[in-house]
């Protein structure tokens, strides 16, 4: 492990001060969102897409901060807000809902309330406050939540204010995720609320991966990145490929030993962890579900590929199993079955909790067949209720 003075710039929740690589595209995103005085009527929304790891979290955060800061320097009124949520692990716009009203009040949780309830009392909170904000919805793939009830809420909050109470203080939306997902999205927008054509981002060529790495190291160690770490990291990102997030997941993995996470709180109060996975069932997880939702068989197959690959047998059948089952009873993953498939039904594995986040510890467990292979231990999570094509538009 290295003494590491900032750990939270290896954060996934981290945002750059300087968007490496997509200085542009973020400047695009302001400019459709045209704060702090939009010329055209509401809603005022902007669209980022690209495939993961491409830098969308980034852009729509950055331009979202943007935004805030325009007003800011505009208006002598309240302060705007940033009301950022990553929709890929929550459950249908109900979670989506609950995690945008648990911005404004902590300690809400959404169990027991209607969909609509919650939407009421988000938009009454905002209106009660009287801040412009911005709505950064990220993480948009295959399989999200339907976000049409919540896009619909913003666009016509009088449907769902008390008598006598009339629209919201301005407002932006920023919707960033993969193409497919956000495509996905404009369906469950409905015919007359169409997402607009996005901002398309190619994939990061290898010389920003590494600016981005080694500024990512600077802020969190406070000196530069060892060259031969660098060149490790980068050597195995391009083996196995990713984009930005699988590049700093690989170097938090670096830095801090193995252990995922970031700050204080590695382990739980109360002793060590209790949960025992191999790497290649996590990294497997993280591979085929891109931080949301993935088919079981598939990361049963590529378990059986990273465990080969690093000379090891892959996970008997029935301790794969026992590995899923430990990770569902610490709250981080759910299993769901959907129709679908050869036999009528699709099991599925949702990710509750970002994979980057997950709090875990160097351990050996006789795991493999025909030896003892490296594990990893695992804090259960704390309990949480997380109950059309488009033409595309390259920046410049």
């Amino acid at each position: 492990m290295f003494p590491m003075p900032n750990p939270e710039a290896l954060s996934s929740e981290w945002l750059a001060p300087i968007p490496i690589g997509r200085e542009r595209e973020v400047q695009e995103a302001v400019r459709r969102l045209a704060a702090p005085s939009p010329t055209s009527p509401p809603p005022w929304l902007a669209v980022v897409a690209g495939p993961a790891g491409s830098g969308t979290s980034t852009v729509a955060r950055r331009a979202a901060r943007e935004v805030v800061e325009r007003l800011r320097r505009s208006t002598a009124g309240p302060p705007a807000r940033v009301l950022a949520v990553r929709v890929g692990p929550l459950k249908g716009p109900h979670g989506v809902a609950t995690a945008l009203l648990r911005l404004l009040d902590e300690g809400f949780e959404g169990r027991g309330f209607s969909m609509a309830e919650i939407l009421a009392g988000l938009l009454r909170r905002l209106r009660r406050e009287q801040r412009p904000f911005v709505v950064v919805l990220d993480d948009i793939v295959v399989g999200s939540p339907d976000l049409g009830p919540v896009l619909r809420a913003l666009a016509e909050p009088d449907r769902f204010l008390p008598e006598g109470e009339h629209g919201l203080p301005p407002h932006w939306t920023v919707l960033a995720g993969t193409p497919e997902g956000l495509m996905a999205a404009d369906r469950g927008c409905g015919s007359h609320e169409r997402l607009p054509a996005p901002i398309v981002l190619a994939p990061y060529p290898s010389e920003v991966l590494e600016a981005i790495l080694r500024d990512r190291a600077q802020r969190a160690l406070g000196r530069p990145l060892p060259e031969a770490l660098l060149g490790r990291v980068m050597a195995r990102l391009l083996e196995e490929g990713g984009g930005s997030r699988r590049a700093v997941e690989l170097l938090r993995r670096e830095l801090l030993g193995g252990r995922r996470g970031y700050g204080p709180g590695f382990i739980p109060r109360g002793g060590e962890p209790t949960v025992h996975v191999e790497p290649s069932v996590v990294d497997a997880i993280e591979e085929a579900s891109r931080g949301s939702v993935a088919r079981l068989g598939e990361v049963r197959r590529r378990e059986g590929e990273l465990a080969r690959r690093r000379g090891s047998a892959p996970l008997p059948t029935t301790t794969f199993w026992r590995r899923i089952v430990r990770l569902e009873q610490a709250g981080y993953v759910r299993r769901e079955i959907r129709t679908g498939g050869a036999g009528g039904t699709r099991s599925l594995l949702r990710v509750l909790t970002p994979i980057d986040e997950w709090v875990t510890a160097p351990s050996a467990l006789q795991t493999h067949r025909g030896g003892e292979g490296p594990g990893v231990a695992l804090a259960p999570a704390p309990a949480v209720d997380r109950t059309a094509d488009w033409p595309s538009v390259p920046v410049g």
